[in-house]
């Protein structure tokens, strides 16, 4: 269905810099020149594409129209959605156009059908037995619980009351009010494991922020990997990676150190720490550590 292939190539977007018409035509199973019509399309729904020749060429989203904290909730992405449905296949006239346009103003963001096709759009195949009762819970103000793996690798068990849904740069986020913690959460949807949707219902209420019980701030680390271990990156961090030439680019958050280090080291000489200089410090620390040990064993 071209609806889903416009609403899909937005999304893919809003999820990388920069994206070559060969990855699209690729990634949707159509040729190249159907990429650039529909490019056109979402151009005239009012999402500014901007396209680059050369041998660094592509698509991207124009400056300022997408900002790197921004949210996605699922009533945004049906304004998407219903914006790109008025003008499917809108090939004639501007006043056509336009008309479309203001009519997709006016979508009913309360769900239904749209919301489950972004779902199946957006959503892993893994996912959706989360994502789709979350859903549920949300609509129904119900408590869930669950079992949640931080990004240490930390399991807890967590009693919430689901605040929201949001899209973030390909990757979907619970917000909610965290019973076990007393305060608001963000709960990664792919970390979040034996989800059960409780009779329970809570009335929603206005939740504040609780920076101070939040966890550490994450750690930026930009990583370069060789393509020979191309399937385990795709499989450790399958919406963060972009193959580049004969390497695979990494740009992902870790929230401690010591697990960061941990990352690299199993990937041995098949890694590169591009950035942070901290953690490439931190290697090189452990590393020597690794050595002394070893040098201990041997009796040197």
């Amino acid at each position: 269905m071209k609806l889903n292939r416009l609403l899909g190539i937005t999304m893919e977007l809003l999820r990388k810099k920069r994206v070559t018409a060969a990855e699209l035509a690729s990634r949707f199973e159509i040729s190249v020149r159907t990429i650039y019509r529909d490019v056109e399309l979402i151009n005239q729904a009012g999402i500014p594409v901007a396209s680059f020749t050369g041998a660094d060429g592509g698509f991207e989203l124009m400056e300022g129209y997408t900002l790197t904290k921004q949210h996605f909730s699922v009533a945004d992405l049906s304004v998407i959605y219903n914006l790109l449905k008025g003008l499917e296949g809108a090939m004639g006239s501007h006043a056509t156009t336009l008309m479309r346009k203001l009519s997709s103003l006016q979508p009913a963001l309360d769900g239904g059908d749209d919301a489950r096709i972004l779902f199946e759009i957006s959503v892993r195949g893994s996912e959706k037995d989360v994502v789709y009762p979350l859903y549920e819970a949300l609509r129904q103000s119900r408590i869930v619980a669950f079992t949640y793996t931080d990004a240490s690798g930390k399991i807890s068990a967590r009693r919430v009351q689901p605040v929201n849904l949001y899209w973030e740069h390909g990757v979907w986020y619970l917000e909610a009010y965290c019973l076990t913690r007393g305060a608001k959460r963000w709960f990664r949807i792919s970390r979040i494991a034996d989800l059960a949707v409780t009779e329970e219902t809570f009335e929603p209420r206005e939740i504040q922020d609780d920076t101070a019980g939040q966890e550490a701030a994450g750690i930026p680390v930009h990583l370069r990997f060789d393509t020979s271990v191309k399937t385990r990156v795709r499989e450790q961090f399958p919406d963060e990676y972009v193959l580049s030439g004969d390497c695979i680019e990494v740009r992902t958050v870790f929230y401690v150190m010591e697990y960061a280090v941990s990352v690299v080291l199993s990937y041995g000489s098949k890694v590169e720490i591009v950035s942070p200089p901290e953690l490439k410090e931190a290697l090189m620390a452990e590393m020597n550590n690794i050595l002394k040990r070893y040098a201990r064993n041997q009796g040197g």
